[in-house]
């Protein structure tokens, strides 16, 4: 399989960041690193132009200027990050032209990477998907994009079915009984159309009980996780359509940002799991983070690999049974190839650190980049206490 690769040097805060791509690729590091602008660019590069046609569908014109395109592009201000004779990109090893990339007429429109923003919550305005128009021309593309993909999946409907969860022909069995545990605690999530405007709600389950939803709560009432959660589910549903295709179209690749955004840890295990779906259809799958807890995944799965350990073992990560349905699954992520690549705040360069080795002999590696740092310190710190109260 190819490995395709980014470089970017000397945009925003990055002053050089090479990546080359495995099946699952990970970004850690602190915040404001330039992990999304790094990804937000990969999906500039991959679907050129289709993000060209959509915002000219729009009424955008940035009169082929690269500055005015990026700030249009990435978000109002962002034109600065840009540093005219010293940024630069190279994509699958070939320099990358960023004004004449934005003022080509470009053939291909069809969409193969599916980018699921951090910002993911401003998709849902009082419980509806905005539609692409309802955004300043200011606000990021992957934004605007995510929030009308969701509306285009769910204004048509999703089956004769009012509820949008659980439904059985969407997701495994498995993976449902997960999310309702973790997240939705028996509560349905249902289009409520008995207003003038469709909305979003949850409402107490209906199984055993009449169709219809009583007591039902609307989206500003909803936990934070929920609030936080309802948009990526739409995401998944949309990337894992409930028919004989395991990929929806061209997409091929698929970005998640923050994957465990206002999560419980019990929860972004659950999100986890499906993030193995996407690879196990043969996604190739990106994720910027900032919890341990994928890291302690992707650890858990090299090691696996390495010791030629079953399926089964994969699945006790997420207290999952091991039925043949998501074991078939779980043996599918066993070939895949994990790398993580850690953004340095102090360098301005991405370092790869995909061994996740413990006993490495340099921090950044050792530390998964800073994110076990302070439960290492912590231990150590309560080791001395132990042992100091012992003497």
């Amino acid at each position: 399989m190819d490995t395709p690769t980014l470089r970017i040097k000397n945009v925003g805060q990055i002053a050089d960041a090479r990546v080359a791509f495995g099946d699952l690729t990970v970004l850690v590091g602190p915040q404001a690193t330039g992990k999304s602008i790094f990804l937000q660019f990969f999906k500039l590069l991959v679907d050129t132009g289709r993000v060209l046609a959509h915002l000219k569908q729009y009424g955008l014109d940035w009169k082929k200027d690269s500055t005015r395109f990026l700030d249009i592009y990435l978000g109002e201000g962002m034109g600065a990050i840009w540093r005219k004779g010293q940024s630069r990109i190279f994509h699958n090893g070939s320099a990358v032209d960023v004004q004449k990339l934005v003022s080509r007429q470009r053939r291909n429109k069809d969409e193969s990477m599916f980018y699921i923003p951090a910002q993911r919550v401003l998709a849902l305005r009082d419980g509806w998907p905005r539609p692409f128009s309802d955004y300043k021309a200011g606000d990021p593309f992957a934004v605007r994009d995510f929030s009308e993909n969701l509306r285009l999946l769910i204004e048509p409907g999703l089956g004769d079915d009012r509820s949008l969860f659980p439904q059985t022909r969407r997701l495994k069995s498995e993976l449902r009984n997960l999310l309702n545990e973790t997240v939705f605690r028996d509560f349905e999530l249902r289009v409520d159309e008995d207003r003038p405007q469709r909305r979003l709600v949850l409402a107490p389950s209906s199984r055993g009980r009449p169709r219809k939803p009583r007591g039902s709560l609307p989206f500003m009432v909803w936990s934070v996780g929920q609030r936080e959660f309802v948009p990526l589910l739409l995401g998944f549903y949309w990337l894992l359509p409930p028919t004989k295709v395991s990929r929806r179209g061209n997409i091929e690749w698929v970005v998640i940002e923050e994957v465990e955004m206002g999560l419980h840890p019990t929860a972004i295990s659950a999100v986890l799991l499906l993030v193995l779906e996407l690879l196990s259809r043969g996604y190739r799958v990106c994720i910027s983070t900032h919890s341990p807890h994928v890291l302690d995944m992707v650890w858990a799965l090299k090691i696996i690999q390495h010791h030629g350990a079953g399926p089964e073992k994969l699945l006790e990560l997420f207290d999952v049974r091991a039925t043949p349905n998501v074991k078939s699954m779980a043996q599918r992520v066993l070939g895949k190839d994990a790398r993580v690549y850690y953004f340095d705040q102090r360098t301005q360069q991405a370092r790869d650190i995909s061994s996740l080795d413990p006993g490495a002999s340099e921090p950044i590696e050792s530390g998964w980049g800073g994110l076990t740092e302070f439960s290492g310190r912590t231990a150590d710190v309560v080791a001395g206490v132990v042992g100091g109260s012992r003497e």
